[in-house]
């Protein structure tokens, strides 16, 4: 087991499960890391905004790899407006751009939702949980800074594909209240997303288990203990104050079995969850918002309408002007 994976399952043991956060969360830097992968920025942003000016826990370098960030795609017209985090997939090393990032995120401004696609840190220089942190600050972050940002602070919600679905997934599940007395004013803010859209991302990490495959490596290492599997298993934190969830699947993806879709609304519906299931016939996987794949999955390109309905009827997006 690495140094990041042995500090974190001692965390682990140590902290009862309902306690458990990144904020909570430390890791021993390797010694010699490798370079951070570095990400183009995506199309069409207004504004970059670094997580941690001063820099990022656990950071070991210096490069645009080794700094969160979030691209600003503001929505049109007075706010305060609805906010969604768009966290691309990739497996953790590489972030799917701009497919699964400013595509959505344009999406969402047009429909007068304010979007941030959000940079997170990569394998292999960053494992858990260092994607975790940054993706529990940049929702304190826009939390923090509604009121410039004209955004609703009780509005804001993630979307991922992929890695960052279990990421969204993750936050939908795993998330603490701020601390009123903390140093930071954007630690004092609560890093629960109000709603969660995740598409074809992992979320039951025993279905990998079951078929022998040890889930998220690049994330947890090639041989995680139990303990690091539970500890970022979304399934397995699902509880009441979990955030209401739109989930999107194809039961043609070979990637990442729809089936993760398929318990992890389960598990919902049994919390007393809001959420809404879409699991389309045809699709391998990274079929992104369904509107860009060939004519023979025509089907997919329904989604964005579902998708708009379901923020629609939850209030975090205008009605359709008839």
């Amino acid at each position: 087991m690495n140094q990041y994976l042995l500090a974190s399952a001692l965390l682990f043991l140590a902290i009862p499960l309902a306690a458990q956060s990144p904020a909570t969360t430390t890791a021993t830097n390797p010694a010699t890391p490798p370079a951070a992968t570095i990400t183009a920025p995506p199309p069409g942003f207004t504004q970059s905004i670094v997580l941690w000016p001063a820099g990022a826990p656990l950071a070991h370098g210096t490069s645009e790899g080794d700094i969160p960030k979030l691209f600003t795609y503001p929505a049109v017209g007075s706010g305060p407006h609805s906010a969604v985090i768009v966290m691309p997939g990739g497996g953790y090393t590489h972030l799917v751009m701009p497919q699964e990032g400013a595509q959505e995120a344009q999406w969402l401004a047009a429909h007068g939702i304010s979007a941030f696609v959000f940079e997170y840190r990569l394998s292999p220089a960053y494992v858990y949980p260092a994607p975790q942190l940054d993706a529990s600050r940049a929702i304190r972050y826009v939390r923090a800074h509604a009121a410039e940002l004209a955004v609703k602070p009780d509005a804001i919600g993630v979307w991922g594909f992929s890695a960052g679905g279990h990421l969204s997934g993750y936050m939908a599940t795993i998330h603490t209240a701020g601390n009123p007395t903390a140093a930071d004013p954007i630690d004092r803010v609560s890093d629960r997303p109000d709603f969660a859209i995740i598409s074809y991302g992992v979320l039951s990490l025993d279905l990998y288990a079951r078929a022998g495959t040890a889930p998220l490596q690049t994330l947890i290492g090639q041989h995680p203990t139990q303990t690091a599997i539970d500890a970022v298993d979304p399934f397995k934190h699902v509880s009441a104050d979990t955030s209401p969830c739109l989930i999107y699947s194809t039961t043609g993806d070979k990637t990442v079995d729809p089936r993760n879709a398929s318990e992890f609304y389960a598990a919902l519906k049994a919390a007393g969850v809001p959420a809404e299931l879409h699991i389309f016939e045809l699709g391998a996987h990274g079929t992104h918002m369904g509107v860009d794949q060939p004519p023979a999955m025509r089907e997919l390109t329904i989604f964005p309408t579902l998708l708009a309905n379901w923020l629609q009827l939850h209030g975090w997006m205008a009605p359709a002007s008839q």
